[in-house]
This record gives structure tokens, sequence and C-alpha cells, in this order.
């Protein structure tokens, strides 16, 4: 993406890094420091499953929904501005929700956490890629991945430590301080950029929202309502049409939100259906199995989320050896043992699953999904970067992270309708058996996975890149993109 820088001091490399570290680290680690607060969130706010279910789903569909929208802000008004503004939003929002009265309030909270997360996340890796020359930009951005990746692997052991040692609001409280003062130093110590203004799709943003969250909202109420009820069939009829007008608008626009016409790339298609069903299942067993160990097993908040660590953080140490590996024999079949692996997982969990088993027994189906995770991840993301030219790289990873968000969304709405039963707070023989029948769920999901990983192309074709548009970055030259 184009930058024009609106000074005459260079970038400082160092605050960049840290301040856009520090920015991604909280983004990351609130999508699930949540997970292992949820029974105590259930007891303390008396919330129901679908109450607990949108805790999650109001971050990530959020996020889902303004990650482009924020990208093209920040490019039109400043990107060091937009950082400081969504890391303050974060601050502010994580303030009301640790003063949540209600789990209302909470769930508008968390949606505005998701606003700033939004923000935050697409903006710190381009003040990156302004900051760094293009022989340090590699390991700038490593280092910035790393950091989302250990907040993402402690962010249940983190909620379990802060529930166990304080109370659940303190999850929120931590991020004030720290939020408040990076968005300081972001003005001050951070060089203002640009890049294109192009104009605003705000009529996508809108449909986008409204139909996404009426087919959530649909899901969601299907653990009250049933699946046959009238109120849950509208929903998701009028959430689809919504959805596919926004697609028919799409498709219209010059300048559109989703650039639709990726999605002809057989490569960039695949591999971002292979991230969507990647997550919906992670999601959707990770909202569930944080409750499974301390309202299954009897865990502690803290005990329950180093448990985790098992599966969340073992993708970790996978990851870093895939990526070259990938490089050299292909996407193609790392994404498909990948979700085979979590897959396996999942179905292994569900089938062993009982009432007050021994974690020792859970350690190795988890494991073995977290390696499928550690495999799938790099893949997914080098499958998405490869498949286009380097002038769509930006609308391009954006489209595919919002695809994988909405996959989280809906895998936790998806899985939940699935467990839901009024006896499972009440019986641990009918939570257990509930809990089997939604990672029965799960492991399905990803075995669509597999299926479509085994439409990325085998091989790949060196394709010269157009001349690049007034728009476009002059130095756009010729990427390794997917055959057909």
């Amino acid at each position: 993406m184009q930058s024009v820088d609106s000074g005459t001091v260079a970038p400082h490399k160092g605050w960049t890094l840290a301040l856009a570290s520090v920015g991604v680290f909280m983004a990351a680690l609130d999508a699930l420091v949540v997970t292992t607060a949820l029974p105590v969130l259930r007891t303390s706010l008396n919330a129901d499953l679908g109450a607990l279910e949108w805790t999650i789903n109001a971050y990530v569909l959020t996020f889902a929904c303004f990650l482009l929208t924020a990208s093209a802000l920040a490019d039109r008004f400043g990107r060091r501005r937009l950082f400081a503004i969504g890391l303050i939003i974060f601050a502010v929002a994580s303030a009301v929700a640790a003063l949540s009265p209600n789990v209302g309030v909470l769930i508008a909270a968390r949606a505005g956490e998701g606003l700033g997360a939004a923000v935050i996340m697409p903006v710190s890796l381009t003040l990156i890629s302004d900051a760094f020359p293009v022989e340090k930009r590699g390991a700038a951005i490593g280092m910035w991945g790393a950091v989302s990746g250990v907040a993402v692997a402690i962010g249940p052991v983190f909620g379990g430590a802060v529930v166990d040692g304080l109370n659940w609001h303190w999850i929120f409280w931590v991020n004030v301080p720290i939020g408040i003062i990076a968005g300081l130093l972001s003005l001050s110590r951070l060089t203002e950029s640009y890049g294109p203004k192009q104009p605003l799709d705000f009529y996508g943003l809108v449909l986008a929202c409204v139909g996404l969250f009426v087919l959530v909202w649909g899901l969601v109420r299907v653990s009250d309502e049933g699946w046959g009820s009238a109120q849950v069939i509208t929903a998701l009829i009028v959430g689809t049409a919504i959805v596919a007008v926004f697609l028919a608008v799409e498709a219209r626009r010059s300048t559109p939100m989703v650039r639709l016409d990726l999605f002809r790339n057989k490569a960039f298609n695949a591999a971002s259906w292979v991230t969507f069903f990647m997550y919906a299942p992670l999601f959707g067993a990770l909202f569930l199995m944080s409750q499974f160990l301390q309202s299954g097993l009897g865990d502690s908040p803290i005990r329950a989320g180093l448990h985790l660590l098992a599966w969340t953080g073992v993708s970790m140490f996978i990851a870093p050896v895939v990526g070259p590996m990938a490089d050299k024999y292909g996407n193609r079949p790392f994404m498909a043992l990948g979700m085979t692996l979590q897959a396996l997982g999942f179905g292994w969990v569900a089938l062993i699953a009982e009432p007050d088993m021994s974690f020792i027994k859970l350690l190795g189906p988890l494991l073995v999904a977290g390696i499928g995770i550690g495999i799938v991840f790099p893949t997914v993301a080098n499958g998405v970067m490869t498949a286009v030219r380097p002038h769509e790289i930006g609308i391009a990873s954006g489209t595919s992270s919002t695809l994988r968000e909405v996959g989280a969304v809906f895998g936790v709405a998806l899985t939940a309708s699935v467990f839901s039963h009024p006896g499972n707070y009440t019986s641990h023989q009918t939570f257990v058996t509930n809990f089997s029948h939604a990672l029965w769920l799960c492991a399905a999901l990803s075995a669509v996975g597999i299926l479509v990983s085994l439409a990325y192309p085998r091989h790949r074709a060196v394709i010269p890149a157009p001349a690049p548009a007034v728009h476009e970055p002059m130095n756009a030259a010729a990427a390794p993109v997917a055959s057909d």
C-alpha cells in the first residue's frame, strides 16, 4: 500500500515496534482472555449460555466488521492518529467492561474493545512496514507476529490467573493504564503517515455488520428457542438476505470494502476458506473446553488455563518449523495435514470425554489438535500472500482475516447451539454428553477444512503483474501466483 510521510523526521523504529507490539498484544490477548472466566461470569452476572456466547462474539464480530474500514480510515486521516485513537477506545471500553453491573453492559463493552482492536491490529502492522526498510522489515514483522502468538497462547492462562488471584474485573482493568499510556506515547513518538485516499464504503460496512449480526443473533437464540422456532428461522433468512445484498453491492462498487473478484483466484479462495474452517471449530471448542475443564472436571480457572496451554501453546513451536517446509514442498499438503490433525484431536476428545476424568487423558488429543493449528496457520497465511500480486496483498490479507474472524463467530454460535440443554449446568453427565456432541461438530467442521484444502493448487506459476494503476505502488512487480 502506498505510504506518504507527513514529516521530515525518520520514523522511530524502536518506538514503533514497541508500541505496535503492545497494541497487538492487548488486542490478541483479549480475544481469548475471557474464556477461562466464563464459569465465573455465569455465576457473578447471572448470565445464561447465550450471554456467555456474546461476551466472545461481540468482540470478534465487531473486529471482523470494522477491520477493513479501519485500514481505509487510517490511510485517509493518518495511521499514527488512528492507532492512538484505537488504543484509547480499547482502554475506555476495558474500563466499562471492568465496571459492568450486568452482562448486557459487559457485552456492549466487549463490542467497544473489538472496535479498538479492529483499528490496532492492521494499523500496527502498517506502521511497522512504514518504519523499517525492506531488508529489516521481515524481522520486525516476525517479532510483531511472535508477540501476537504469545498473547493468543497465554490468553486463557492469564485470564485464569487473574480470576484466581484477584477477580474477573481485573482482566479488563489491566488494559486501561497500558492503553492510555501507549496511546499518548504513540502521538508523541511515532511518525505520521498516510495512504491513498480512496472512497470509504460505508454502505458495505453497514450491510455487512447488520447482516452478520442478525445471522449470529439467530444462531445464539437457538439455545433458548430451538432450531424450529419462527424467531430463529426468521433471523437466519433475514440475515442471509442482507448478506446477499451486501455481496451484490460490493460486486458493483469500484472501490469495495471486500474484493469479491479475489475469490475467483483458486489459491486465495481455498486458503481463505481453510482459515474459516480452522477458526470456526477452534473458537467453538475453546469456548466449551474451558467450561468443561472447570464445570465438568473441577479445575480452578488458573489450572484450566494451564491445561489449555498444552493445546494453544504447542502451535508456537510448530509454526516456525512448518513455514520453511511449506516453501519447499508447497502449502497444500500441510494445510490438509493440519486440518486432519485438528479433526482427529477434536474427535478424540469427543470420544473419551466423561465426568471427573483425569486431564492426562485429554493431553494427547489436545496436543494433536494444537500441532494441527501450528501446521495450518503459517501455511494458510503464506497461501493467501502468494496467491495475489504485490499491490493486492493488503486487501487480500484484510479480506482473508475478516473471513477468519467471521468463522470464529459462527463457530462459537454453532457449537453452543449443539451444546445447549437445560440441565447442562446442574448435571455433570448432561454437561459432558452435550459437550461431546458439540466437539463432534468441531471435528466435522475441521474435516470440511480438509476437503477445502485439497482445492488449493498443487503448483504455483509465476504470472507477471499488470502495469500498476495510478493509485497502486509503483514498485509492484511479478509475484508468485497460484495457478488455476
